[in-house]
């Protein structure tokens, strides 16, 4: 008999950014678990093909195509997933971008708002809509946040993309203070160097493999299935008292 706190059945997750990288390795743990999952992504193809690896586990599956950065496009979606799955138990604010400049005193205006306009307000845009369907339905419910490592290690000339994800983290611990009272949790998890779409060509560099491999417990790039377990935890039942936390998933390199 498997451990009952774990399993989804009945519940809807949504998950920004689920269409790739660590966000589809989260969702295709939920909808395994049993639960119906909602995705938003910009690319309607990466969106498409999601959508069919995650009908593979029988659950009910919408796709989505949303700007998390527009204020009235998460409106619309927001609106648009509680109508055709009827409520939303889990909400995985996991959309982000990277950017790097030459130095930060040569760091453009325009490259520091374009990042914090999807990897801050898309996250509270987010989960502000997120906590009024919440509260208002009642019966508690899980917000997640994908923060980086990023922001607890100095991050030379990625400043702009460091001070996103700081910042989510302050506010999920506020979320959790303030939430607690209606049932509803708020953790952020901090990934390490994970392979994703984002970080291919960084990661395929030689210096990288040279410098950063070797500092790694583990000694292998992180996966997104490696955030599979994490989000069905933090989704179900058995995360019922864990709220306020970051939790590291890095293969150790922090601590290295």
């Amino acid at each position: 008999m498997s451990y009952a706190p774990f399993d989804l059945a009945g519940k809807v997750v949504l998950v920004t950014g689920g269409n790739s990288g660590i966000g589809l390795g989260m969702a295709e743990a939920l909808a395994a678990a049993g639960a119906d999952v909602c995705i938003w992504g910009t690319n309607e193809s990466k969106n498409a093909a999601a959508t069919r690896e995650l009908e593979r586990h029988g659950r009910r599956v919408l796709a989505l195509r949303c700007d998390v950065g527009d204020e009235a496009a998460i409106d619309g979606a927001l609106a648009e997933t509680v109508g055709e799955l009827g409520r939303i138990d889990a909400c995985f604010a996991n959309a982000g971008i990277g950017g790097i400049a030459p130095s930060f005193g040569e760091m453009p205006t325009e490259e520091w708002r374009r990042v914090l306009r999807v990897n801050l307000d898309g996250v509270f845009f987010t989960l502000r809509g997120a906590v009024r369907h919440m509260t208002a339905r009642g019966g508690g419910g899980s917000l997640v946040v994908t923060a980086s490592l990023a922001a607890i290690e100095g991050a030379a000339r990625n400043e702009h993309y460091a001070a996103s994800k700081g910042a989510v983290i302050a506010m999920m611990r506020g979320l959790a203070v303030e939430l607690a009272r209606h049932g509803i949790r708020a953790n952020a998890v901090l990934p390490g160097w994970i392979d994703t779409p984002l970080t291919e060509r960084q990661l395929g560099h030689e210096l990288a493999q040279r410098k950063i491999l070797p500092r790694i417990p583990m000694r292998r790039w992180g996966a997104r299935g490696d955030f599979g377990g994490i989000a069905v935890y933090l989704a179900s039942d058995a995360s019922a008292y864990h709220t306020g936390d970051t939790i590291v998933i890095d293969g150790g390199y922090a601590i290295f």
